[in-house]
C-alpha cells in the first residue's frame, strides 16, 4: 500500500481524521497486503453480499476525511444484515480524483492502490467489512482481494484470484463435483458455483464448525 501524498497545508481536523482512519484499517494491511483466501474472506467478512454497483462518487466529509461513496444494489446477501433487494451505500477511503479545497490548496488523498475499485454498472460479490467505528468507513476484506467482479459470468479479482483458494480445506463430503473441479482451478470461477458454496458455507457455519479451514 503507498502512503497517501497531502500538498499544502491540510486543516488539523484533516490530519487528525487521517490518522484515525489508519488506526481503523486493520493491522494486517498497515504495511503490506497480506494474501487472504476464501475460508479468511468468510470468516472475517461482517457481510457478504452480490449486486450491481448503481453510484461511485467522493467527496471530503466535514471532519476533513476523503472519501468514495459506493452504492450497491444488493441481489444477494449471503451473511450480515444486509438486505437484498435493497440499495446499500458505505464509504470507503480516498478520492477518486484530486480535488482543490475552500482554502485553495490541493488534496491528493486518492483511494490506495491496494483498495478495490469500483465502477457503476459492475455486478460485484463483496466481502465486506464492519464499518470502523470511529470513522465510519468501510472496506472489503482483503482490500482489493475481497471484491470480485462479474465477466462474462465468471468472477474475479484485481489479483486474478491468485491464492483465492490456497490452503482451503473443506470436507469432500459437503462438496459438488464443480465445487471441487473449482477449488483446484486458478484464475476466474464460474459465479453460480461460487455463490452456491459461499452460501452453503456461511448458512451451515463450515468455518465456525471445522467443516472448512
Amino acid at each position: 500500500m503507498k502512503p497517501l501524498s497531502v500538498v499544502g497545508r491540510v486543516s488539523r481536523s484533516a490530519l487528525l481524521a487521517l490518522a484515525v482512519l489508519f488506526l481503523a484499517v486493520p493491522s494486517a494491511h498497515a504495511t503490506k497486503l497480506k494474501q487472504q483466501n476464501l475460508t479468511q474472506l468468510i470468516r472475517d467478512a461482517d457481510s457478504i453480499i452480490g449486486g450491481v454497483v448503481k453510484d461511485v462518487h467522493d467527496g471530503v466529509d466535514d471532519k476533513g476525511v476523503p472519501y468514495t461513496q459506493v452504492t450497491i444494489s444488493v441481489g444477494t446477501s449471503a451473511k450480515g444484515r444486509i438486505a437484498a433487494e435493497k440499495d446499500y451505500t458505505f464509504r470507503q477511503f480516498g478520492l477518486l480524483q484530486p480535488r482543490t479545497l475552500p482554502n485553495g490548496h490541493k488534496l491528493l488523498a486518492m483511494t490506495p492502490e491496494a483498495f478495490p475499485r469500483w465502477r457503476e454498472g459492475e455486478y460485484v460479490v463483496a466481502f465486506l467489512f464492519r464499518p470502523a467505528a470511529r470513522t465510519g468507513l468501510q472496506t472489503t476484506v482483503g482490500l482489493a482481494q475481497g471484491k470480485l467482479s462479474m465477466v462474462n459470468r465468471t468472477l474475479v479479482n484485481d489479483f486474478g484470484n491468485s491464492g483465492l483458494f490456497e490452503g482451503v480445506k473443506i470436507d469432500d463430503a459437503l462438496l459438488t463435483g464443480e465445487e471441487k473441479a473449482m477449488l483446484k482451478s486458478s484464475g476466474p470461477v464460474d459465479l453460480d458455483t461460487f455463490l452456491g458454496l459461499v452460501n452453503r458455507a456461511v448458512d451451515n457455519q463450515w468455518v465456525e464448525k471445522g467443516g472448512m479451514k
